[in-house]
């Protein structure tokens, strides 16, 4: 599962690189055509460069969740023991998978509702965006899921070596 998960995690990577660059062209195109007088104003330039944010932000936290890079608020105080440090990440983790099942079951009944809606502008169909959603939570509980693996492996075993 490891290497699966290693190869999706480069993939979300180079998807996001990818919608970082290719966000610049609406940009840039939206911002010529307002202050000169070079190109007519698009109005599909602003609708596309939204939903291309939307999943930059939906994979950027995709990737977050796998680097542990997410932001963190410390409701629980700092463990002083690896084990204690295991229980508290699991309780962590299992609170981020609630919310990534709650990202999933509401996640398909808004993609399906994007079925049926075009946008105005661009005639893109809504469920490309809406999708981002329920994939988010998916890739959620998967590396959540390995996060888990791993705490439960820290607390059979509390001096194993935590991986980088």
């Amino acid at each position: 599962m490891k290497p699966f998960l290693e190869g999706y995690y480069r993939l979300l990577k180079r998807a996001l690189a990818l919608l970082m660059g290719l966000i610049v062209l609406p940009v840039a195109l939206q911002i010529l055509s307002r202050y000169t007088g070079l190109i007519p104003r698009y109005i599909w330039t602003e609708e596309v460069a939204r939903f291309c944010f939307v999943w930059i932000i939906m994979i950027g936290a995709m990737i977050a969740v796998r680097e542990g890079s997410h932001f963190d608020v410390d409701l629980l105080p700092r463990a002083k023991s690896k084990r204690r440090q295991a229980i508290r990440n699991l309780i962590v983790h299992l609170g981020m998978g609630l919310m990534a099942l709650f990202f999933i079951g509401y996640g398909f009944q808004f993609a399906r509702f994007g079925f049926i809606q075009n946008s105005e502008m661009s005639g893109i169909n809504m469920a490309t965006i809406y999708a981002s959603f329920p994939l988010a939570g998916l890739t959620w509980l998967l590396f959540l899921a390995e996060k888990i693996h791993h705490e439960i492996g820290s607390l059979k075993n509390p001096e194993r070596k935590v991986p980088e």
